[in-house]
């Protein structure tokens, strides 16, 4: 049952009843007033999500047809890492935990970072530089 038959339900028990008090008449008025705004609301809020899916719909075909995405590849950088003579390190499945010495915030990075030798700690902006040859000759 709706609000608004609730409302009309409710207004047809008060006249049932002879109900004459001014205060409870003008309540249900009130109340009827109010059960036809909100179904208003929920006409028009159901007319605007129909309007949303056409746009996400139409706003997709636009993706689609603008940007042509390519699935293979979910790299960030702006090579064509689908060629296979990409050298951008996007392949590296390589990831290092590294320590900031500065804040103490654990940052995880890939093989190509490390290959780079340096990065800027992204919580507090230290300078850090990465030397493998140490690691290596530790190892030996």
């Amino acid at each position: 049952m709706t609000i608004a038959e609730k409302v009309a339900h409710l207004k047809g028990l008060m006249e049932g009843l002879n109900c004459d008090d001014k205060v409870l008449n003008a309540i249900v008025d009130i109340l009827e007033d109010l059960a036809y705004d909100v179904e208003d609301v929920q006409d028009a809020l159901a007319e605007v999500g129909e309007q949303v899916e056409l746009i996400d719909e139409d706003l997709e075909a636009l993706e689609n047809d603008y940007y042509e995405f390519d699935d293979d590849c979910d790299c960030d950088c702006d090579c064509d890492c689908c060629d296979d003579d990409c050298d951008c390190c996007c392949d590296d499945e390589d990831l290092y935990e590294v320590e900031c010495p500065a804040c103490g915030e654990v940052i995880c990075i890939d093989g190509c970072i490390v290959d780079e030798g340096e990065m800027d700690c992204p919580n507090c902006g230290e300078h850090l530089e990465f030397d493998l040859d140490e690691e290596e000759e530790d190892e030996e």
